[in-house]
């Protein structure tokens, strides 16, 4: 869920995030400090999509649909190797990252109203790590990242959270096959 404007974020916006607890002990002093999806209580994660549909919109039937489509995709491993950046956004790079480009293709596809990132930008999976700083201080982090890199995750599951005004709330979790 990394864009400038992710530390303005909606009441009811939401998000489909693959949770990526195996990153934890090497992005989460970073995080917890620099990313402020972290500090709305979103774990480390790749983001599927976001803004995925309003919060009012999510039904039953959403979740029925997610779930069909997210049950067609195997579950797969990821190796975070090494880092990259945007302007003003340093992240973990996930190898593969085709399997992440699926699983978003596939809801939009289903919800083509709901574009990644709002049509701002091209999806390009990733784990944020940190945003909003200046490159002196993105240098720093990602050297003390390297300490924490490789390391292999396994991907069962895509997560629907949702903004409550405050946090980010677990809404719901379905299982790839």
């Amino acid at each position: 869920m990394a864009d400038e404007e992710s530390d303005r974020f909606v009441v009811g916006q939401t998000a489909l995030v693959v949770p990526v607890p195996e990153a934890e002990p090497a992005v989460r002093a970073w995080r917890d400090r620099f990313d402020p999806a972290a500090r709305a209580g979103v774990p480390a994660h790749v983001t599927v999509l976001f803004p995925f549909l309003p919060a009012s919109l999510v039904d039953a039937g959403t979740c029925a649909a997610l779930d069909e489509i997210f049950g067609r995709h195997p579950s797969f491993e990821v190796r975070f190797e090494e880092s990259g950046r945007f302007p003003g956004v340093l992240y973990l790079a996930p190898t593969p990252d085709a399997p992440f480009r699926r699983l978003t293709e596939a809801v939009v596809d289903r919800w083509p109203e709901a574009p990644p990132y709002g049509g701002k930008y091209e999806p390009h999976p990733h784990l944020t790590v940190a945003q909003g700083q200046d490159d002196a201080v993105l240098d720093e982090i990602e050297a003390g990242l390297r300490l924490g890199l490789p390391f292999t995750a396994r991907v069962p599951t895509v997560d629907l959270v949702a903004y409550d005004g405050t946090d980010w709330q677990h809404r719901a979790s379905f299982a790839l096959q």
